[in-house]
C-alpha cells in the first residue's frame, strides 16, 4: 500500500485505537485499498478483514471520538512528524523487527547515519563507576560517528544522551509517552537539545501519559533501532533486562560492561556476560564486533598492531609530573578520599592537593564529593587515531 499524504491522517488516527498493533494493521492493509476506507468501514467489513469482534467494535467506537484532521493539526503545532512503516525515512533497522510500530512520531530528524547506532541502557541509580563508564563509552561512540540511542530515563540513559551531545554526536531518545509530555520532567532541557541535534521517537500519540505498561513495549524500539545494545549497569531485576530480551529476539548484539562482584548494580551485567553477552571494556570492542570500520564516507582507522586502544580508564599521561604520576597509580574509578591518597602515597598533603587540583583542571580526575576523587579520561580523538 502506498501511503498518500491524504491517507496519513488515518494512520495517525488508528494509532489512537489500543487494539490495533502490527498484526491487525497488516490485516487491514491487505483488505482495504486505503486506511481512509478502513477508517470508515463497517464492523462487518472489519470482521471480514480478519479482525475479531472486540477490535472491530473498538474501531467503530473510537472513530466517533477521534478527528483525523485535528490529529494532524496538533502534530504540526508541536513540530512532530508521523512516519508509517512505508515511509522511506522510517528507520530501516526498526522495520526489520517482528513487531514494528505501524506509525512512529518523531520530533527532530532521522538521518541515514542513524542506521549506524548503538543503544546504551542501564540503571536509573547509577554508581560513580557506572556514570563514568557510560560517559566515556557514549562519547567514544559519538566521536566515531555512531548514533547513541537511549530512553531518556534518569541515570545511565541521561548520561548517554548528554555525553553524545557533548561529543557533538547524534543521539535518539525513545519515550514511553506522547512527545508533548517529557518524562521525567527534569529532562525537558535535555529533550530539547536531543530534538535539535537528533530525534525524540515514540509510538504513542500526543497526550499519552507514561504509564507503566508502556515501558516494556517502548524497550523493543530501543533495541530495534540499533545493531547492538550496551548495558552499563543493571541489577538482577532491572527493567533494562527487558531491552536485552528484545535485542536477543531481534537477533541483535548484546554487550555488557563488567562490574564489581560486590556491587548490586553490577549483578545484572555480570550475569549477562555469564549468559553470553560480549564483555566490553573499550569502544574498540563494540566497533569491531559490529564491523563499524566504515561509516558513510568516513574511514575509521583501526589501531596499528601492538597499539590497541587503551582500556578503561584510558588515561592520557603525557606531561604529568612525577607527583601526579604517583597519584594516578593510586586512583581508579572507585572513589578514594584525599586523606587515603596522601597516606598511601607518602606525600605531603600540600603536594597531594596541588597535584589533584592540576589533574582536575586538565580533566584527568574528578572530585565526586566529600573530598573523594576518581579518575576519568581526557577528551579523546576518534577510535584508532594516533
Amino acid at each position: 500500500m502506498n501511503v498518500q499524504s491524504s491517507d496519513l491522517k488515518f494512520w495517525v488516527a488508528f494509532a489512537r485505537v489500543p487494539q490495533i498493533g502490527h498484526v491487525r494493521m497488516r490485516l487491514i492493509e491487505a483488505r482495504f485499498d486505503s486506511l481512509g476506507a478502513a477508517w470508515s468501514a463497517s464492523v462487518s467489513d472489519l470482521r471480514a478483514a480478519g479482525l475479531d469482534q472486540k477490535a472491530s467494535e473498538s474501531i467503530a467506537t473510537k472513530r466517533s471520538l477521534i478527528d483525523p484532521d485535528g490529529e494532524m493539526e496538533a502534530l504540526e503545532r508541536k513540530g512532530v512528524t508521523a512516519l508509517t512503516w512505508h515511509d522511506p525515512t522510517y528507520p530501516p533497522l526498526l522495520a526489520e523487527i517482528y513487531n514494528p510500530p505501524p506509525v512512529i512520531f518523531v520530533l527532530g530528524s532521522i538521518t541515514p547515519q542513524d542506521a549506524h547506532s548503538v543503544t546504551v541502557v542501564g540503571s536509573r541509580k547509577a554508581t560513580t563507576y557506572g556514570r563514568e563508564v557510560a560517559e566515556i563509552l557514549s562519547k567514544d561512540l559519538a566521536r566515531n560517528g555512531v548514533t547513541v540511542v537511549s530512553g531518556l530515563a534518569r541515570g545511565i540513559d541521561a548520561i548517554a544522551h548528554r555525553a553524545s551531545l557533548d561529543a557533538d554526536g547524534r543521539t535518539i531518545a525513545v519515550t514511553a509517552s506522547g512527545l508533548d509530555l517529557v518524562y521525567p520532567s527534569e529532562h525537558r532541557k535535555l529533550s530539547e537539545e536531543i530534538a535539535e541535534r537528533g530525534a525524540l521517537i515514540s509510538e504513542y500519540p500526543l497526550g499519552t501519559r507514561p504509564v507503566a505498561q508502556n515501558f516494556p513495549r517502548r524497550n523493543r524500539i530501543l533495541s530495534g533501532l540499533s545493531l547492538g545494545t550496551l548495558v552499563v549497569e543493571a541489577t538482577k531485576q532491572s527493567g533494562t533486562i527487558w531491552t536485552v530480551r528484545h535485542a536477543l529476539e531481534q537477533d541483535r548484539e548484546v554487550f555488557a560492561v563488567p562490574g564489581s562482584i560486590f556491587s548490586p548494580a553490577s549483578v545484572g551485567t555480570n550475569h549477562l556476560i555469564q549468559e553470553g553477552a560480549k564483555l566490553v571494556t573499550s569502544v574498540e570492542e563494540i566497533l569491531q564486533e559490529l564491523n563499524f570500520t566504515v561509516l558513510g564516507q568516513q574511514l575509521l582507522r583501526l589501531p596499528e598492531e601492538g597499539k590497541a586502544q587503551q582500556q578503561l580508564p584510558g588515561l592520557a599521561l603525557t606531561g604529568t609530573s612525577e607527583t601526579e604520576t604517583e597519584l594516578l597509580k593510586l586512583l581508579s574509578h572507585e572513589p578514594i578520599h584525599v586523606d587515603d591518597i596522601a597516606r598511601n602515597s607518602g606525600l605531603p598533603m600540600s603536594s597531594v592537593n596541588t597535584a589533584l587540583t592540576l589533574l582536575e583542571l586538565r580533566g584527568i580526575v574528578r572530585e565526586v564529593g566529600s573530598r573523594s576523587f576518581v579518575v576519568i579520561r581526557e577528551p579523546a580523538s576518534t577510535y584508532g587515531s594516533s
